[in-house]
């Protein structure tokens, strides 16, 4: 037991090292573009990063928004379950994020979809729709080329393809994004 959960510390410290320091960089700047121009952020993902998108709405719109002058316009799509479950009823489920960005979206407002395939119907269909309607768009996609990496402006990909490691090293990414405003918050105004 021991030497397997040394192998997978060792792949999960590599998956961290993968993290594209200049693609967080830009993300942290695609947030303070948003924030300095009061646009609104979505943000939405399936399963474990369901779980990241809901995480990272409560640290962006919470934690980092508390020491600043404007605060973030964050939502998670994933955070309404009843209007969720009636579009997915009602519609297809690749409807859940879509039909949501259609209510609020705006041009150049920010659509950042979390999928360790890259590949996931309803995560696809809004980063589409967001694109037709000029929102600025970001992928944090796993090590497989798929089609959201092809439909964003802003691509996060983590070369592996293991569940756990790459929502954690999604996670980081987050927590950079959000931790860059609580611990710079000059870097909001």
């Amino acid at each position: 037991m021991h030497e397997w959960i040394h192998r997978y510390l060792q792949a999960q410290a590599a998956a961290h090292a993968a993290i594209p320091v200049a693609d967080v960089v830009r993300l942290i700047g695609y947030l303070q573009e948003a924030l300095r121009h009061d646009r609104q952020i979505f943000v939405f993902g399936n399963g474990g990063s369901a779980a990241s998108a809901a995480h990272f709405a409560t640290d962006l719109g919470k934690g980092a928004s508390d020491r600043l002058p404007r605060k973030f316009r964050v939502m998670a799509l994933t955070d309404n379950l009843s209007w969720l479950t009636a579009l997915a009823n009602d519609y297809a489920y690749e409807e859940v994020f879509v039909r949501p960005l259609q209510n609020f979206a705006r041009p150049l407002d920010l659509a950042i979809g979390l999928s360790v395939s890259g590949n996931s119907p309803n995560c696809v269909r809004a980063l589409e729709w967001a694109r037709a309607h000029q929102l600025r768009t970001v992928a944090l996609v796993g090590g497989r080329p798929c089609r959201m990496a092809e439909l964003a402006d802003l691509v996060l990909a983590i070369p592996d393809t293991h569940y756990g490691r790459v929502e954690d090293a999604h996670m980081t990414i987050l927590h950079l994004a959000c931790y860059a405003f609580m611990e710079n918050p000059g870097w909001g105004t």
